[in-house]
């Protein structure tokens, strides 16, 4: 049985001193916040495709599946509680079956090539990744043809170099693929006029 494709944006509501706070206190919370709401809702336009399904997985959890900032037209569901790995593990555990990639809204780079490489590896894999400049990941997917393993993201080092590492050491024995380095946006050196 062949299942369709999903790509889930992590999205926060773009409100001043909750959505990139370290890059707020470079350019200002209010200006890091508008630069998040544009990025975000161009990332969606050009994401948006016949190949896969678009989801965005929204926080805070009420504002989110309310906010008019986003189409309504794009599915939501709820992040919820817990820390990165949780909210991605409740992500890939509670969507209908078939292959899942998720991504942030903060990676200016990606293009729609990047998602189907995405999900061309994972005709072959268990895993993919796409690895960041900084050690972590502005990508995670998994094919889900066999149950999302129970340690997945455990003790995973978040927000450090060694994220991306951690997080394949949870899936020890899957095949895991790596695929295009980009960058996300934590300061204002990573963004793309910088």
């Amino acid at each position: 049985m062949s299942y369709r494709p999903r790509l889930a944006v992590m999205i926060k509501v773009p409100r001043p001193g909750r959505v990139k706070t370290r890059l707020g206190r470079d350019l200002g919370m209010t200006t890091a916040a508008w630069w998040f709401r544009h990025q975000s809702q161009s990332l969606i336009r050009r994401l948006t495709n016949p190949r896969w399904d678009l989801i965005l997985a929204v926080a805070p959890d009420h504002a989110g599946m309310s906010s008019r900032i986003w189409s309504p037209d794009i599915p939501r569901i709820p992040q919820g509680s817990g820390d990165l790995g949780d909210r991605m593990s409740r992500i890939f555990r509670e969507l209908p079956p078939g292959p899942v990639c998720i991504i942030g809204a903060d990676i200016p780079g990606i293009q729609t090539s990047h998602i189907a490489e995405a999900f061309q590896a994972l005709g072959d894999n268990d895993a993919v990744f796409g690895p960041a400049f900084d050690g972590g990941y502005w990508l995670t997917g998994l094919k889900r043809t066999a149950p999302v393993p129970a340690t997945l993201f455990d003790n995973v080092r978040w927000s450090t170099e060694h994220a991306l590492t951690d997080s394949i050491e949870t899936l020890r024995g899957q095949r895991i693929a790596l695929i295009s380095k980009l960058r996300d946006v934590d300061t204002v050196a990573d963004l793309p006029f910088a």
